[in-house]
């Protein structure tokens, strides 16, 4: 009879064990989102802002980790060291290269405030996605307002260190209260009247708050009442809840956030030296832009002046008559310098015509003969004894019969 072989177990390394035991755990969606409550201990926080500690019973300990990226924006509410007992939220898993499990923690609580923190930041995380906090949505605190309304406790410390900085800020600026409880059973109801009555009075802006205290002290102004109300308010509304690392849901829903009561008065009302000082300023630079302004204009008035003098016709008609008297002097300077050199061009002329005159050459016995017709007589020939001709003188003329003359007269030199 033959006998059964004997299968050989498989053999695994510690990285696909430890991979197995991982996806096991991330197969079981309870540990993705669970809460565990115990005592703080081995607590190491590095630069990074990463934090490692041990959660632990009297009977147990779990190891925690909880990274920067999931601290919120302002930090813990509290400061972690050993001994405090917390309920810490997050999700089981293994790392593997140690082989050991831990929590991975995404929110984290005193242990005896730790129901109204978680309840805190499920609603802080609902509102968010609803848009509650969106920044475009939030309105512009008027710069100087005349009219403030402030929601808190009536005999509180709030409203006493409002009315003295206030009052200190600038006194001419209104407040107006409207008693409220801040703390307990209808508190927020309270609150969110207070709100809708001044968004109704017509105030400009509007102060809710009070001072510091627990979580649940706090806790009417992280209820629905107050954060609808500050939500649908028309009127611009400064939060100043608590001490400075108190921070309700109403501080994010509101316009704007300020860490205390005191700080809510500090923003919603300036400073009336500062205003003195900037008006001042203000016209003074004022002053100094018209100087500069007028005195711009007043060059370039000048600059158009002149260009308007000269255009102006009666200007342009003066100079074109001086240009038409200063060209008649031209033209008679000209015309004269002709005329005296032609004048001189004729004298010469004269003197040389007057050279060649037959007058001036009747002198020292010479005359002139011309026969009666006005020809001249330039031969003896051309006379005879009927004929008379003239004979003219330097000094006047004389009428010749020729036959009252010599017959020698009528000869000739080629005759002699």
């Amino acid at each position: 009879m033959r006998k059964p072989s004997r299968r050989s177990a498989p053999v695994y390394s510690v990285s696909q064990i430890n991979q197995y035991v991982s996806r096991l755990l991330e197969s079981q969606t309870v540990l993705h989102h669970i809460s565990i409550m115990g005592e703080v201990s081995n607590v190491k926080v590095y630069r990074t802002g990463q934090m490692y500690f041990t959660l632990k019973d009297d009977k147990a300990a779990i190891s925690c980790t909880l990274f920067a990226s999931d601290v919120p924006p302002g930090g813990l509410p509290f400061r972690m060291s050993d001994g405090q007992k917390v309920i810490a939220r997050g999700k089981i898993s293994l790392y593997e290269r140690s082989g050991t499990y831990q929590l991975i923690v995404k929110q984290l609580a005193l242990a005896g405030e730790g129901e109204y923190y978680l309840q805190y930041l499920r609603l802080k995380k609902e509102l968010e996605a609803k848009g509650f906090f969106d920044v475009s949505k939030k309105k512009p605190i008027p710069r100087f307002p005349k009219k403030v309304g402030i929601v808190t406790a009536g005999n509180g410390a709030a409203i006493e260190d409002i009315r003295t900085i206030a009052l200190r800020r600038n006194p001419y600026v209104q407040l107006y209260l409207y008693p409220s409880k801040v703390q307990g059973a209808g508190a927020s109801l309270e609150i969110a009247s207070g709100i809708r009555f001044f968004d109704h009075f017509g105030v400009d802006i509007i102060i809710i708050g009070r001072g510091g205290g627990s979580i649940e002290d706090l806790w009417a102004f992280n209820e629905m009442p107050v954060i609808n109300a500050v939500y649908k308010a028309e009127t611009p509304i400064i939060s100043g809840t608590g001490h400075e690392t108190d921070t309700t849901i109403a501080d994010f829903v509101a316009d704007l956030r300020a860490p205390t009561p005191s700080a809510a008065c500090e923003l919603a009302i300036p400073e009336i030296r500062s205003i003195l000082q900037n008006l001042m300023g203000y016209g003074e630079s004022l002053y100094n832009g018209t100087r500069r302004c007028l005195e711009a204009q007043r060059k370039e008035l000048q600059v158009l002046q002149h260009k308007m003098e000269g255009m102006r016709p009666d200007r342009k008609l003066l100079e074109k008559r001086m240009r038409l008297q200063q060209l008649q002097q031209m033209m008679l300077e000209s015309i004269n310098r002709y005329l005296a050199d032609y004048r001189q061009r004729y004298t010469v002329l004269a003197q040389k015509l007057s050279a060649l005159s037959p007058q001036n050459r009747l002198t020292g016995g010479y005359a002139f003969v011309q026969k009666s017709n006005g020809e001249p007589v330039q031969s003896v020939n051309d006379l005879d004894a009927d004929s008379t001709f003239t004979m003219t003188f330097r000094d006047g003329k004389a009428t010749v019969t020729p036959a009252h003359l010599e017959k020698e007269f009528f000869t000739t030199e080629d005759e002699t």
